[in-house]
């Protein structure tokens, strides 16, 4: 069954293009049509595109490890904000910290002085120190909240990254092209569909086909989690049979070796008393 379809895409708007003086020649593949001095997208390419990249970042999500997603245009941060924070995965929707992906260790550890900054607020040192140490350590507290909140619980490099502007996020394809990260993104036709390992050729300055595409990635997500959720409680379940049936087997050969050991140790007796002498009870 298809999750997306010509129809749906057509009504988000997600066909219209840039103008034709900003196109990038890359994504002539994609390129329907020009009206009006604007390029439309070929929707049926774009339908294909997102199964695939849905599809992929299912099996991700499945396997257990971590997808990020960064929009920092004001017409998806929310729109990400909203949808990412469901699924427990983290997203970079303010300026991109350079170095986030090439120079994780640096970003772990200033996401570890938020933690300090928090066990400081809970073990009573807070009340040790000046309201001025106070204020300025707050709002240091508040600064990183809004960098870097929503990486938190990220403690090691993505398995996988998706954009939504693959050209204003140029720095954040870089540095996972460099890294080896599976890129995925929303391409409009001003920008260069080859920078990224899936592309979704798709118009990436709407809200409306911004969120239907996200919508449909998040719903894909959702499932791999949840899948990887229903084969950990088989998983679980079996290794409790096993241990059942380990501790029956178990059980049942102590029994049965409690029930021999009467036996052998008679017959161990009867094998270590001396013999009687041939002329034993013969007179002379």
């Amino acid at each position: 069954m298809a999750i997306t379809s010509f129809n749906e895409l057509l009504e988000v708007g997600a066909h219209f293009g840039h103008m034709r003086s900003k196109w990038n020649p890359a994504m002539a593949p994609y390129i329907f049509a020009e009206k009006n001095g604007i390029h439309i997208i070929d929707l049926n390419k774009t339908v294909v595109k997102i199964e695939e990249s849905a599809n992929a970042l299912k099996q991700i999500a499945r396997s257990g490890k971590k997808i990020l997603f960064v929009a920092t245009k004001k017409q998806a941060k929310e729109i990400v904000a909203e949808k990412v924070k469901a699924l427990n995965m983290p997203y970079v929707t303010e300026r991109w910290p350079g170095g986030m992906l090439t120079n994780f260790a640096t970003i772990r550890k200033t996401i570890r002085r938020m933690a300090q900054i928090d066990k400081m607020t809970k073990d009573g040192t807070f009340d040790n120190i000046s309201k001025k140490e106070r204020l300025s350590i707050s709002r240091e507290r508040a600064k990183l909240e809004t960098q870097f909140g929503s990486i938190q619980d990220l403690t090691r490099l993505p398995a996988a990254i998706f954009i939504v502007d693959i050209s204003k996020e140029k720095i954040a394809v870089a540095e996972a092209k460099k890294l080896n990260i599976p890129s995925f993104g929303i391409v409009d036709t001003n920008s260069n569909p080859n920078a990224i390992d899936f592309a979704i050729p798709a118009n990436d300055d709407a809200s409306t086909s911004i969120s239907y595409i996200l919508d449909i990635i998040c719903k894909a997500v959702a499932e791999g989690l949840s899948e990887r959720k229903i084969d950990k409680d088989a998983e679980d379940k079996e290794e409790k049979e096993e241990g059942v049936e380990k501790d029956v087997a178990a059980k049942y050969l102590k029994e049965d070796g409690e029930e021999k050991s009467p036996a052998k140790k008679g017959a161990r007796k009867r094998t270590s008393a001396p013999a009687r002498p041939a002329h034993a009870g013969v007179k002379k």
